[in-house]
């Protein structure tokens, strides 16, 4: 079997495994690679695919990472499978198995596995993570998460964990962090701006003070919170409550409070997290991404283009773009709100989530996979899912009332895995 790999200038050539020689054709379209690749770019594709070629490679391409756990117990289960695995093991081709359902793993169940651990890993209800301050779907490090588990710095490593597991198999996991925490995973400073998305009141106030003489407010540098009801008061530099916040050191005080803000808290949980991702993917090897790439990467895409998705589909059975089916089917797509539309998009293909390109790198479990719709059964039949293969079996209903009421109860009654 042969890798891509990437020669110091950027060039691509190909190793060959089994003669163990190397080659600058590619073996897939015996064409040569010509010239250097481009290191660093704003293009996101080419970083993705240079980032691709970097990536350590299991020793053997049948080897398989089996995880078997039960929908019930999915985190407890994940955990103790994840964290006892070396870091070999974990970039292996994953092969995931829930208990009770005889649904064979290429590709479909380890996309329902990343979304429903993720789902009930980020779960603020735990204590490990909250929402911030401007929404409830933004997610941040609870910086009093070891009063809620006193072993939370082990599920932040696997945390970590699970999140590069999921950008080196070529997955999304449900959860969208804070800007500021990208940047913390890059190595980035964070500056009073990233405060605007995280909490736009302590923003205005950090921003009056940089435009205004703070003298007459009598602050001091120190910073309060509220800790399960007790207001604490932390000093942000030594001896900070002894020292009063003028219009000459404003700068040094707004610097100290965002590195409280965002850094101090957390400094141990994010550290974890960092351990835990870099147990699978060097973190050197995310630098060439900035921290709204890394999002990207990670995460996807929050909203869905429904134009893009129709855009990049494919049809099966006998049905057409232009088929009045499918037409419905459309139809019925865009008068669902984004969170269905995205519930309807984890029913076949394994994820809410859309690739950084858009629907036209939606992956499969050979590699890019377009959007299916194939027709299929009659018209009492509920529409089915296969998620390894991002295919839809649409039965052809009489009219688009019954369309949308089967699809609707197919995405909110369906759950788990048969062999197909």
């Amino acid at each position: 079997w042969y890798q891509r790999r990437v020669r110091g200038d950027g060039r691509l050539f190909y190793v060959d495994h089994k003669t163990k020689s190397t080659q600058w054709e590619d073996p897939r379209t015996h064409k040569e690679s010509t010239g250097p690749a481009i290191q660093y770019s704003r293009d996101y594709k080419v970083k993705y695919e240079n980032f691709r070629a970097n990536l350590p490679q299991p020793s053997s391409n049948t080897a398989k990472c089996e995880i078997r756990v039960s929908r019930a117990d999915i985190l407890s289960n994940s955990f103790d499978a994840v964290m006892v695995k070396t870091s070999s093991d974990l970039i292996k081709r994953l092969w995931i198995v829930f208990d009770g359902e005889p649904g064979l793993d290429y590709g479909g169940v380890a996309r329902e596995w990343f979304y429903s651990l993720s789902k009930e890993m980020f779960n603020p209800y735990y204590g490990l993570w909250e929402y911030s301050a401007i929404d409830n779907y933004t997610l941040q490090i609870n910086p009093n998460s070891g009063m809620c588990n006193p072993e939370h710095l082990r599920y932040f490593e696997f945390a970590g964990r699970i999140c590069a597991m999921a950008v080196y198999h070529g997955k999304l996991i449900d959860g969208f962090f804070i800007r500021p925490f990208y940047k913390m995973m890059l190595g980035k400073q964070i500056v009073l701006d990233d405060m605007a998305e995280v909490d736009t009141e302590t923003y205005n106030s950090l921003k009056w003070v940089m435009d205004n003489d703070p003298e007459d407010l009598c602050l001091t540098f120190c910073a309060q919170e509220s800790r399960f009801g007790e207001v604490i008061e932390t000093p942000l530099v030594n001896n900070g409550e002894n020292i009063d916040v003028t219009n000459f050191n404003k700068v040094g005080y707004v610097t100290a409070y965002i590195q409280w803000k965002f850094v101090n808290r957390i400094e141990e949980q994010i550290k974890a997290f960092k351990k835990g991702f870099a147990y699978v993917i060097p973190l050197p090897k995310l630098i060439v991404f900035d921290e709204n790439e890394l999002e990207y990467l990670m995460c996807g895409i929050a909203q869905i283009d429904v134009e893009d998705w129709s855009k990049y589909t494919e049809f099966r059975g006998g049905y057409s773009a232009s088929h009045h089916v499918v037409v419905w089917f459309w139809k019925a797509v865009r008068s669902f709100d984004n969170e269905f539309r995205a519930r309807l998009l984890q029913f076949v293909t394994g994820t809410s989530r859309v690739p950084m390109n858009g629907f036209r790198e939606l992956q499969g479990s050979n590699g890019p996979q377009k959007f299916c719709i194939e027709k299929w059964g009659s018209p009492n039949d509920l529409p089915r899912a296969h998620t390894c293969f991002n295919r839809i079996d649409l039965p052809p209903y009489k009219d688009y009332h019954t369309l949308k009421d089967k699809l609707k109860t197919a995405v909110e009654c369906t759950g788990g895995f048969e062999i197909d």
